[in-house]
């Protein structure tokens, strides 16, 4: 059972990370090389749709980390579960207290309707969804380390 819960956590981890890097390195550029009428239209149907889809899929994945640490608890590679664990709470603080506001107001932006410091505030996004890349691919890193330890 342990085994199952372990390929199964670190699957939805995985994919989770390849959505978001995908993001970041490939569906953003490609809109950002859009004109900006398109652009801003494209990254506010993506807010909208990963604003709906991504909440569930960290806290999903931090709950299942969470348990893989609990069922796993006394073998060895607890700690690096436990560290992925946190590297996992840590996006979702970030998602929450950084990201998530500059959504929240991107999604709703129309070329008729953007604000005047929009580039800054997607580019402040930009930014930060790398650091939380960052942080998901550790975290990732970790699982697949335990899994193979």
């Amino acid at each position: 059972m342990l085994n199952a819960l372990q390929v199964l956590t670190t699957v939805i981890v995985g994919v989770m990370v390849g959505v978001e890097f995908s993001v970041a390195f490939v569906i953003n550029p490609i809109l950002n090389a859009l004109p900006e009428d398109s652009a801003i239209r494209g990254r506010a149907h993506g807010g909208r749709m990963l604003g709906a889809v991504m909440p569930v899929w960290y806290i999903t994945s931090l709950v299942l980390v969470a348990a893989w640490a609990v069922a796993g608890r006394e073998h060895h590679d607890t700690g690096l579960v436990v560290t992925s664990g946190a590297l996992l709470a840590l996006s979702v603080v970030m998602s929450v207290l950084l990201l998530v506001p500059i959504n929240n107001r991107g999604k709703t932006w129309t070329p008729e309707n953007r604000p005047a410091d929009w580039k800054q505030q997607q580019n402040r996004w930009d930014r930060l969804h790398y650091v939380r890349v960052a942080v998901i691919i550790g975290a990732f890193t970790l699982l697949v380390t335990a899994l193979t330890a």
